[in-house]
């Protein structure tokens, strides 16, 4: 397993594609292990590149 950051929106399809990959691994594997740093690189790429703003509807 080789984990590389994900600088484009290239290396972020081929993470969701080995995530697909890894999605149901057994707890306590390399996939497993795998499958959570995937998670969590992609969630920091959609955060930086594709973050949504909070809009805030309540009236005081």
């Amino acid at each position: 397993m080789i984990i590389k950051p994900i600088l484009n929106d290239e290396g972020l399809k081929t993470a969701f594609q080995r995530l697909e990959m890894v999605f149901q691994a057994e707890p306590n594997t390399p996939e497993a292990d795998e499958m959570e740093d995937l998670v969590t690189l992609i969630e920091d790429y959609e955060n930086k590149y594709y973050a949504m703003a909070f809009i805030d509807n309540t009236e005081d």
